[in-house]
């Protein structure tokens, strides 16, 4: 079953991680950080490795 999941501290360590595993799960996930800039880095790298 897909998901919606908000992940928290999202643009280092762990929460990056997560959301990575996750999304490639195939699973909707929302990132929040409190640097927009490194949470677009993120989104971007997660949707580059998801399209391979």
């Amino acid at each position: 079953m897909k998901k919606t999941i908000l992940i928290t501290g999202s643009t280092d360590g762990l929460g990056k991680i997560m959301a990575t595993e996750l999304a490639q799960e195939g699973h909707h996930i929302i990132l929040h950080g409190r640097n927009s800039i490194k949470a677009e880095k993120v989104k971007s790298e997660i949707e580059k490795t998801n399209k391979q």
